[in-house]
């Protein structure tokens, strides 16, 4: 379970650039999506900080 945990962050990074790749792909951009993939990636890069340092 921690090698999982380990990797959460890496696994929510992936989804925030699946989120931006999809609109952009299809060419519907909206602010709404943008945002979203932003700040997924954001919470993705904090989470793999802070998990690595919790979990050893």
């Amino acid at each position: 379970m921690n090698s999982l945990l380990k990797y959460l962050g890496v696994f929510i990074l992936l989804i925030g650039v699946a989120v931006l790749a999809v609109p952009t792909i299809t060419g519907a951009l909206s602010n709404a999506m943008l945002i979203a993939g932003l700040a997924l990636i954001v919470v993705g890069y904090l989470a793999h900080i802070f998990l690595n340092k919790k979990v050893e």
